[in-house]
């Protein structure tokens, strides 16, 4: 399926995993790569379960960045096909595409991975894709980038 345009902003990425709504949230502890990204549910805390999503330039069809709401220099990256928010330059963060499937979207890395979300607590790891209900998100828009 061709990817499909994200409109720019703050949201909050639901986990499709069994069991209650999860989000998508930057644990405390960094390790080698940063701070692990794992789903977890959904409360007031930790506050850290707000992404800027944002085209890494002002053209059609541009990959997007991800980056903690509150933490503006904290962005995904990818190693060893794990998913890490970390200080680094905007450079070096990951780029993603989306792509609709059933039930909400796909989030595709520059090399064509899925994100996946194994359960709650785990994780949040890129695979092949497939047609799994671990591999789907739902965008939960919750307001524009020139809002506090």
């Amino acid at each position: 399926m061709p990817p499909i345009p994200v409109r720019p902003g703050i949201y909050k990425l639901h986990a499709h995993i069994i069991g209650p709504t999860s989000l998508v949230t930057a644990t405390e502890y960094a390790v080698k790569h940063g701070a692990p990204v794992i789903t977890d549910r959904l409360n007031p805390l930790p506050i850290e379960q707000e992404w800027v999503i944002e085209p890494t330039e002002e053209i059609p069809g541009a990959p997007y960045v991800i980056h903690l709401a509150q933490h503006e220099g904290a962005g995904l990256v990818i190693q060893e096909d794990k998913l890490f928010v970390n200080v680094v330059p905007r450079a070096e963060w990951a780029k993603f595409t989306f792509e609709r499937v059933i039930g909400g979207v796909k989030l595709l890395s520059d090399k064509g991975l899925a994100l996946r979300a194994g359960h709650r607590g785990a994780q949040l790891e890129f695979v092949e894709p497939k047609p799994e209900f671990q591999e789907t998100f739902t965008l939960e828009f919750v307001r524009p980038l020139d809002e506090e």
